[in-house]
């Protein structure tokens, strides 16, 4: 028999159901790679998570015969809604069976729970921050996770999802650049050299994680600012900003993080990080003194690099600050000897940077879509 469950978000056992689902999943897949096990724990904790001073989610697993065989997150994202006059709930976490009864089921489940609210519209995947990342992933199944915020998944989650309705609402794009293939247009080549001449930015470095902490205020006010014309933006609060930035000093490199600066003000950044999933899928998503030297072995050998948060202020885009970032992109590629590198989840209503990226060598390799239905 199947039943769908509502978990215990409080209960040690229900919160472990929920998380093993995709360990036993893709417990062999050579291309998944786990997230921190701690990581979607605190998605679950209403009392340490930053998304619960301002919204909801709740979480459901389905079970045949006392067997967990599918999963899915409920969420409802106020500020979201409010900044685009919406009525979304948006799912999360959906891991399933091949098997359509579990995923109608799930969806009907939350279908409910989004009409209690009166929301009447459904999309997803979509997390609970900018970087839990977005979308189920249609194309590059070949290809490895670079993060733990990328979504990989099998491809008959696409059919679960289209046979319940669903359709398009965005794509997001990753690409790959070799860095034999990394190439700077002559326009750009010579609006950097006019850039850096006058002096009109600056590109600020980081020696250590300490030098890069004085820096997280700045630096999150204008990544909120950044991206305030993209399909998934919402003005994030103080402790989001913070808590984002923590997340993603456990991963960086702070000599591989850069920021633009104009008269001292911080108009853009450049977030590159180390591939370290190899590393993480030996953890199996566990966070131990084992487990963190190997990351930082694995940041030490690893020739990929995933430039995931790359983005100037609009207002400066067309005075050389998109030039300046392409070429510092360059620069982190050679100074490290990266022989490969990844432009990470671009949205395609992006579309200025994601013909520049084109016109720079790269070739899109992944896709991730998030779906979307009226109900």
């Amino acid at each position: 028999m199947l039943t769908i469950e509502q978990i215990d978000v409080k209960s040690k056992k229900q919160v472990n159901e929920f998380i093993d689902l995709p360990f036993r999943l893709f417990s062999k897949h050579p291309q998944w790679v786990p997230p921190f096990i701690g990581d979607i724990k605190i998605m679950l904790n209403r009392e340490k998570h930053p998304y619960y001073e301002h919204s909801d989610a709740d979480f459901f697993v389905a079970k045949r015969d006392g067997k967990v065989v599918g999963r899915i997150a409920a969420l409802e994202n106020r500020p979201f809604n409010k900044y685009h006059g919406s009525k979304d709930a948006e799912f999360y976490l959906f891991e399933c069976e091949d098997d359509q009864e579990v995923a109608n089921a799930l969806f009907n489940r939350l279908f409910e729970w989004a009409h209690k609210r009166s929301l009447n519209h459904v999309v997803g995947p979509k997390g609970f921050g900018q970087f839990d990342g977005y979308g189920l992933l249609t194309e590059g199944f070949e290809n490895r996770c670079m993060m733990t915020m990328m979504n990989y998944n099998f491809p008959y989650y696409i059919k679960l999802v289209e046979t319940l309705g669903f359709t398009k609402a965005v794509d997001f794009v990753s690409c790959y650049i070799r860095r034999d293939g990394f190439n700077l247009p002559e326009k750009v080549i010579k609006a950097v050299e006019i850039v850096r001449k006058r002096g009109t930015f600056e590109v600020v470095r980081f020696k250590n994680k300490n030098d890069l902490k004085k820096w997280a205020d700045p630096i999150g006010k204008a990544y909120n600012k950044t991206f305030v014309n993209n399909w998934e933006y919402y003005p994030l609060t103080e402790r989001e900003v913070n808590f984002l930035l923590d997340n993603l000093m456990v991963v960086a490199d702070p000599k591989l993080i850069k920021v633009i600066t104009h008269k001292d003000e911080v108009v853009g950044f450049l977030f590159a990080f180390p591939d370290i999933s190899a590393a993480l899928q030996r953890s199996g998503g566990h966070v131990n003194p084992v487990s963190v030297v190997d990351m930082l072995l694995e940041m030490k050998r690893t020739k990929w690099v995933s430039f995931n948060g790359v983005g100037v202020l609009p207002e400066y885009q067309g005075l050389g600050g998109n030039a300046l970032l392409y070429d510092e992109m360059k620069k982190t590629v050679v100074e490290y000897s990266f022989e490969h590198s990844e432009l990470t989840q671009m949205a395609e209503t992006a579309t200025q940077i994601r013909k520049d990226i084109i016109t720079l060598g790269s070739r899109e390799y992944k896709n991730h879509r998030v779906f979307q239905i009226q109900i």
